[in-house]
């Protein structure tokens, strides 16, 4: 078994009650808008790191991380990008198992056509009455098992 943490849109505010929901995860996935490169290295004393850089992570050090990537994870395909209205390709035709994405704010679990779409919501500053989250993804077996943890700040 394996399991990913995946957290988005921290806007440099990295919370205690994240690291430790984070703490044992095997890999972290952040789907951007890091805000500061110590979210980055927070996670990084966690568990290895695969980052994106979100529409707020321009110029400086943001622009060292991608717009997107994809990742295999277990012999499973990983597609992340920061705002799933921005996907431009069809996942299950490319043989991705899941789309991880954030920019929204609303964590989200959701399965089309075989493909499993994760917003974990944002972990960083509330944004108008929208819950504070991450998420975790397990790999058992070969199969994915999300689960939104909403943080109660």
């Amino acid at each position: 078994m394996t399991t990913i943490g995946v957290i988005s849109d921290t806007h440099g505010l990295m919370r205690p009650e994240a690291v430790r929901l984070l703490t044992g995860v095997d890999l972290i996935l952040h789907a951007g808008d890091i805000g500061s490169p110590d979210v980055i290295s927070a996670l990084q004393a966690i568990a290895p790191v695969t980052a994106i850089r979100g529409n707020n992570d321009r110029g400086g050090w943001g622009a060292d991380y991608p717009e997107d990537i994809m990742l295999e994870v277990e012999g499973r395909t990983f597609y992340m990008l920061h705002d799933l209205k921005e996907l431009t390709l069809d996942p299950c035709a490319a043989g991705f198992d899941a789309v991880v994405a954030g920019h929204s704010h609303k964590p989200n679990i959701d399965r089309r056509d075989g493909v499993l779409y994760l917003n974990p919501g944002s972990a960083g500053p509330r944004r108008f009455t929208l819950p504070i989250a991450l998420a975790t993804l397990e790999i058992t077996d070969g199969e994915l098992h999300p689960q939104i943890h909403e943080i109660d700040v």
